[in-house]
């Protein structure tokens, strides 16, 4: 593996720091940049910064990128989406997130030319958001199981039912909405998806904030009609297009930079706060975590390249994927868990305390990390894809 980027790559990354040295100079910098988010940095934005960021990426051309120039795009090797959101993701900016990647991608290879010209356009110019309906209470990780009703009418479908953890759904226009429309098929074989207005009356969101403060949302389904040509693709196809949605996104979701950034942080906090006279980092324990933990995070790093070394070929890198995100996800926990040791009771000061250490950031990473680990596919969820496919071991 080739972990060096080429030179029109280094290129790229130099052009995107300075695209983002400009926009810290904004009056609304401190809202759009936050590197100490604990959660997604999509939803935690407030909703003009964001779709004013998202905006200014599109004028870059920053969006679509790998997209093909005939609906818009730059043919661009997949590459250079990573790169762009490992920029984002390193100083807590909104990256572009499902529209361009998995939705934007599915909507051009399986779609009517009508859903074609109604929302790529819209997807390039930063028009548009979506949110994503996929888990139900009983159909989180295994989500072949959703048993949200899509029943055929003339001329459309009537869904009834309900989805939950959709973190997008307080600012979404469209939901990208899984559902069951074949119930005497096998469960895999049973699904459709569907492009639906988040502003049908018979759509309900309740918010559901989780410990990590992270806003995602319940959301009720009560009579909504969907005409036909808002299917996406094939009746009954949908598990295909599910699975090749999450596939798109295997250039952009596993950044590595907060995760640095995280470390550099405890690290700072390690060798100026005293104890009893001395440096935190003159205690033979804190430096031995200290040292543990930077060997970690190298080995995060190595083990996100080889996610891109084969997503670059083409591949889908699902266990390297599934390794990743399981490491990387524990790892920060692991991190948070060592902060709150060292810090002892101070470290347990909520961020708006005015005695908070760090402004409280370890004590809120020590609640948001447990999201992560059950966010886009549980620990567990990554154990089995490793057992399942890399050791061929039983399930």
């Amino acid at each position: 593996m080739n972990f060096d980027f080429s030179q029109e790559e280094e290129d790229f990354i130099k052009e995107v720091r300075n695209f983002i040295k400009e926009e810290k100079l904004k009056d609304n910098a401190e809202i759009v940049f936050a590197p100490n988010r604990e959660a997604d940095a999509t939803t935690k934005v407030d909703s003009a910064p964001r779709r004013a960021f998202m905006k200014e990426l599109a004028k870059k051309g920053y969006l679509g990128m790998s997209w093909p120039k005939k609906y818009g795009g730059q043919e661009k090797d997949g590459i250079y989406d990573y790169l762009l959101n490992e920029e984002l993701a390193t100083v807590g900016a909104p990256a572009p997130g499902k529209g361009v990647g998995s939705i934007g991608q599915t909507i051009i290879r399986h779609c009517s030319e009508k859903l074609k010209k109604e929302f790529l356009p819209q997807i390039l110019n930063a028009d548009i958001e979506f949110a994503l309906g996929y888990s139900e209470p009983g159909a989180g990780s295994d989500l072949a199981s959703l048993k949200l009703k899509a029943e055929k009418k003339e001329g459309g479908w009537l869904i009834n039912g309900q989805k939950t953890w959709t973190s997008s759904a307080h600012f979404a226009e469209w939901y990208w909405l899984a559902a069951r429309t074949g119930p005497d098929q096998p469960k895999h074989k049973g699904i459709s998806v569907f492009l639906v207005p988040m502003d049908d009356p018979g759509i309900e969101v309740h918010p559901i904030e989780t410990m990590g403060e992270h806003h995602t949302n319940g959301v009720f389904l009560t009579d909504v009609f969907v005409p036909d040509e808002y299917v996406v693709g094939e009746v009954n196809k949908g598990w295909i297009y599910i699975c090749e949605a999450l596939n798109y996104e295997r250039f952009t979701f596993y950044t590595i930079g907060p995760l640095e950034n995280k470390f550099e942080n405890l690290l700072e906090l390690v060798n100026n706060l005293k104890r009893d006279g001395k440096t935190l980092k003159e205690f033979p324990e804190v430096k031995n975590k200290i040292i543990e933990l930077a060997i970690d995070v190298e080995k995060a790093k190595v083990l996100q390249r080889k996610v891109l070394s084969v997503a670059i070929k083409d591949e889908v890198p699902s266990v390297e994927a599934a390794i990743f995100k399981l490491f990387s996800t524990q790892l920060s926990q692991k991190m948070a868990n060592t902060a709150m040791d060292i810090l002892g009771r101070e470290g347990l000061f909520h961020k708006d305390g005015k005695d908070a250490i760090a402004e409280g950031k370890w004590e809120w990473s020590y609640r948001g990390t447990v999201v992560d680990t059950i966010g886009a596919g549980t620990s567990e969820i990554q154990k089995n894809t490793i057992a399942k496919k890399a050791l061929e071991l039983p399930l």
